[in-house]
């Protein structure tokens, strides 16, 4: 399968260089010295039992030149996504499937959703509907990422825990191109059950982004602190109580508790979030989509989320220091 990983951080590079190391024709859309690595030394991985592996893979930063492909994952933060929206008609084919890899709630939520909210944009998350409009919601498979992975350097990632992708149609149905999809996962090693609502699989996951991440960046605390401390456990539970109140309204199933939900995150051990690695380096903190989705949701159904409110108001302050802080760009 020829398959485009539109950009190479910690859980596009996982994917990608797992896809390569299985045999698939990967490339890569990345930027400077990332773009660089790959295409001088590979994409390097160093998995969770200590193994290490170097993925043969091409990489540009020229999407109009990186041809058509089977599949093309969009591995970016969920706030780029407008900037790379644009460009992605250009690699696509007429059978082309789009899977977008993204935390929080995905621009695709009412996409071939049905009912009174069916095609309506999040504004948190797709302003003015940019990102509906630019890909074809035909193409778009929908996926919740349950991996925990970091980049540590240009070129290398370490992938620290997990290997779930599950995914499935946006309209619930079952199809020939999704059975393709996930049998190419699992032969690159991950486990992608076909679920048939996907969306109740984004609200499980989202439950952790939506506590998890922000704690983490305000705090600087691990997951197991977050889950193990008296007060980062109370912290996360009313958080998750108020997300969960707005996916029910929203006709969501939870199929776990949140106390399963904590569990699951405090065995993954001293794992440091995606929020809280863009903390330490210096990035734009991806809010809107992980944090200020749920409150606009909230609103838009009736639902108070006043605990996610505020952490998401100290969140985006945090977020305005710190890139006040940076130098300015040469």
């Amino acid at each position: 399968m020829r398959i485009c990983v539109v950009g190479a951080g910690a859980i596009g590079g996982v994917a990608g260089a797992n896809f390569a190391l299985a045999g698939h024709e990967v490339t890569f859309i990345a930027r400077g010295a990332n773009r660089d690595a790959i295409n001088a030394r590979g994409l390097r991985v160093t998995y969770a039992d200590g193994r290490v592996a170097t993925a043969r893979a091409a990489a540009t930063d020229d999407f109009a030149r990186a041809g058509k492909f089977d599949l093309v994952i969009l591995a970016v933060k969920a706030h780029q996504l407008g900037d790379v929206a644009p460009h992605v008609e250009s690699l696509c084919g007429h059978d082309t499937v789009v899977l977008p890899m993204q935390n929080g709630i995905p621009f695709w939520y009412f996409h071939r959703h049905g009912g009174a909210l069916e095609g309506r944009a999040i504004e948190s998350v797709d302003p003015g509907g940019r990102i509906r409009d630019a890909i074809d919601p035909r193409r778009i498979i929908g996926c919740v990422i349950f991996v925990a992975a970091e980049r540590v350097a240009p070129g290398e990632v370490k992938h620290t825990a997990y290997d779930r992708f599950p995914m499935g149609e946006l309209d619930g149905s079952s199809s020939e191109r999704i059975a393709k999809i996930s049998q190419a996962f699992v032969s690159a090693g991950f486990q992608a059950p076909v679920i048939a609502d996907i969306r109740d699989e984004v609200w499980v996951k989202i439950w952790g982004n939506v506590t998890f991440n922000p704690i983490s960046a305000l705090t600087r605390a691990t997951l197991d602190n977050i889950c193990t401390d008296a007060d980062g456990r109370d912290l996360a539970v009313r958080m998750m109580r108020e997300t969960q109140a707005v996916a029910e309204k929203l006709g969501v199933k939870f199929r776990v508790s949140i106390d399963k939900r904590i569990e699951g995150a405090s065995r993954v051990g001293p794992h440091k979030t995606s929020m809280l690695q863009d903390v330490e380096g210096g990035r734009a903190l991806e809010l809107d989509a992980l944090v200020g989705s749920v409150v606009e949701l909230g609103e838009l159904v009736g639902v108070p989320t006043p605990t996610v409110l505020a952490i998401y108001q100290a969140s985006k302050l945090l977020d305005r220091t710190l890139q006040a802080a940076r130098p300015a760009p040469a």
